[in-house]
């Protein structure tokens, strides 16, 4: 069964078509990253003018490197949630539109959820290094993005238990904003590693969030950190504003913070992962999301986890269409796809709402 997978619920354009859940066939990734660096950060209208512009020759290049016409195709699935509500209209209508032209079933895909499904390809044609198998289940999930920072317990496809989530800012939105006060460039994440890579993660003590369940996160109070010790680096106090920091920090200085608050946001995550493998005592580990990409969290966790993980390649670990049709075979596999005339876009909705296969 060939899936063609649709992804536009941010500031990335993508198509891929997936074979029987695991085989990769073609991935398209148009990135906006270029537009929105200038901003320093993703602008939701800009956006979507983006998409509008470019899904549908990303879809036909999809089509195109998968060798496949739409005589091959057997199904589509489509982002519907979470996401900006302007991007994810973009996808989901042409999704919409291609489902009814083509006579194609249509599946909604929670786009949190299908971040986990990156694991599961296991072959393709392309030039990936990929996990030599599928993770088994139960199967522990840390899910960490821009907007997303959970711990989810998965008992088979579509059946799970949320064990935490963030409280305020996922993690990759906290590198984004520690990246602004240094003065390092959008997006946070890669520019903080790299940073971190010169910097001594010892140099600077900041603190770990305390929550009543131990499975949740906040990044809130990290970043508050941040930006106070660094005030105070440089002889300011908590009214100088944050967005004139930079100017004042030296390079050593710069690098040395962007060190210490990887080593917290990394370990906190890796605590709690390390945390619930002892509780639950899962069959496999997966990390999922743009976070997954992260040297140091990659590191940390090979260190302290009592079984071995695999992980999927950079590419796959940001936001991509593969992961979207990889997730849309199996719902194909069990449930009944949704009419293409009525679907709706949800933007905030959370994992804990959306499962989709009975206990």
């Amino acid at each position: 069964m060939k899936i063609l997978g649709i992804e536009s619920s941010c500031d990335e354009t993508a198509a891929a078509v997936v074979e029987d859940g695991f085989r990769l066939l073609s991935n398209c990734v148009h990135s906006q990253i270029d537009i929105h660096a200038e901003y320093g950060g993703v602008i939701p209208e800009i956006a979507a003018r983006s998409h509008i512009e470019v899904i549908n020759p990303v879809i036909s290049k999809a089509l195109a490197d998968a060798h496949c016409t739409w005589d091959d195709i057997d199904a589509i699935a489509v982002t519907y949630a979470p996401g900006l509500i302007g991007s994810l209209l973009i996808g989901t209508l042409a999704a919409r539109t291609l489902a009814i032209q083509k006579r194609k079933p249509l599946f909604a895909i929670q786009h949190v959820e299908a971040h986990v499904y990156a694991n599961f390809i296991t072959e393709t044609t392309l030039l990936l290094e990929l996990p030599a198998q599928q993770p088994a289940f139960p199967m522990l999930a840390l899910i960490v993005s821009g907007g997303h920072s959970q711990l989810v317990l998965f008992h088979d496809h579509g059946r799970y238990d949320l064990l935490g989530q963030t409280q305020d800012d996922a993690v990759g939105e906290a590198f984004d904003k520690v990246a602004k006060i240094l003065g390092l460039p959008y997006p946070g994440g890669p520019s903080v590693a790299a940073a971190a890579k010169d910097g001594d993660a010892t140099k600077y003590t900041l603190p770990k969030a305390r929550l009543q369940n131990p499975y949740d996160f906040s990044f809130s109070g990290l970043k508050t950190a941040v930006l106070r010790a660094a005030q105070r680096e440089v002889g300011k106090d908590f009214t100088f504003p944050s967005h004139e920091l930079s100017e004042l920090l030296t390079a050593s200085q710069r690098n040395d913070f962007a060190a210490s608050f990887q080593h917290i946001a990394v370990e906190t995550l890796v605590d709690k992962t390390l945390m619930a493998v002892k509780d639950f005592t899962p069959a496999s580990v997966v990390i999922a999301g743009g976070v997954a990409a992260n040297q140091e969290l990659r590191r940390q966790l090979a260190t302290r986890l009592p079984l071995p993980i695999t992980y999927a390649p950079m590419s796959l670990c940001t936001d991509n269409a593969a992961m979207i049709a990889t997730l849309g075979y199996y719902k194909a596999t069990k449930t009944e796809p949704v009419d293409p005339y009525s679907l709706e876009v949800l933007p905030s909705i959370s994992m804990s709402k959306t499962q989709w296969a009975a206990n």
